[in-house]
């Protein structure tokens, strides 16, 4: 005898088939489940946005979890003129440029951003990689909270100028003159790595590589 088919599991893979707006937009007419949806897909990424703006782990999950709270408390904001996407992207950004213009995020150990490179990087050649990606993390540290948030969306993570514009809330040219200012003052800093063999790698991956310009 067939077991009767299971409500819950047919509402889930009805959620997970639903767009973002979607989504919202039954979290707001109290799908309890909806929000939850939205956070299992878009979690990684916005770890990734936190944790190369703030370089700190801790800090990087404490503003991810800050970001989602307050998207879940604010979705009746969400208008439709970006996307989901974007909106939340915004919010994390927002909540990781507020920490660092509150106080001085807790500077990275060697030991942190050993695990964090040794989890991203591939298997071939890791010591040289871990090496790379601690030096391109120390260095962002030194940027001012906006141009790094810039360069974190544009060089390291791959959004077109355009996506980084709306992601921030500023115009276009502001965030081609914000990277162009983090880049100047990165390539002295950076440049002796542009000959080792495991910087084009990272830089790929990541999203890393800091153009000229």
């Amino acid at each position: 005898m067939n077991s009767p088919p299971d409500n819950r599991t047919a509402t889930s893979r009805t959620r997970t088939a639903l767009s973002d707006a979607d989504l919202l937009n039954r979290h707001l007419n109290g799908d309890r489940y909806a929000f939850s949806e939205l956070v299992r897909r878009h979690r990684d990424r916005m770890w990734a946005v936190a944790l190369r703006t703030l370089g700190d782990p801790d800090e990087a999950a404490d503003a991810v979890q800050d970001a989602f709270v307050s998207a879940y408390r604010k979705a009746h904001s969400f208008r439709g003129e970006a996307a989901v996407t974007t909106w939340l992207h915004r919010i994390v950004v927002n909540a990781c440029l507020d920490r660092l213009r509150r106080k001085t995020v807790r500077p990275v150990t060697d030991d942190e951003l050993m695990e964090v490179a040794e989890r991203e990087s591939p298997v071939t050649d890791q010591a040289a990689e871990r090496d790379i990606s601690m030096e391109v993390t120390g260095a962002l540290r030194l940027l001012p909270a906006e141009q790094r948030a810039a360069l974190v969306l544009v060089d390291m993570l791959g959004y077109s100028v355009e996506d980084a514009a709306a992601v921030l809330g500023i115009p276009v040219g502001t965030v081609k003159s914000r990277c162009a200012r983090g880049r100047a003052k990165l390539v002295p800093i950076l440049a002796h790595l542009r000959n080792r063999s495991g910087f084009a790698r990272v830089s790929s991956a990541k999203g890393a590589e800091l153009r000229d310009g």
